[in-house]
C-alpha cells in the first residue's frame, strides 16, 4: 500500500472523527455555563470608549452612574 493511500484513509475516518470531536468541543465550550458575562464583555469592547471605558457587564446601576459622573 502506497504511503500517500494510507494516509487518505486515515484522514478520512479517524481525521473525521478528530474534527468532530473538536467541534462538538467548541460548541460546549460557547455555551458553557457562566460565560455569558465573558462574550457580554468581549461584545462591548468595539463601543468603549477611550476617555471614558464603558462599564463592565454585571455592573449595578450605581456603579455605572459612578463610572458616567465621577467626583
Amino acid at each position: 500500500m502506497e504511503e500517500y493511500t494510507l494516509l487518505r484513509q486515515i484522514a478520512d475516518s479517524w481525521g473525521l472523527l478528530v474534527m468532530f470531536v473538536f467541534f462538538i468541543g467548541i460548541i460546549a465550550w460557547a455555551f458553557r455555563p457562566g460565560s455569558r458575562s465573558e462574550h457580554d464583555n468581549a461584545a462591548s469592547i468595539p463601543l468603549r470608549n477611550e476617555d471614558a471605558p464603558a462599564p463592565r457587564t454585571g455592573d449595578g446601576p450605581a456603579r455605572k452612574e459612578e463610572a458616567r459622573n465621577p467626583q
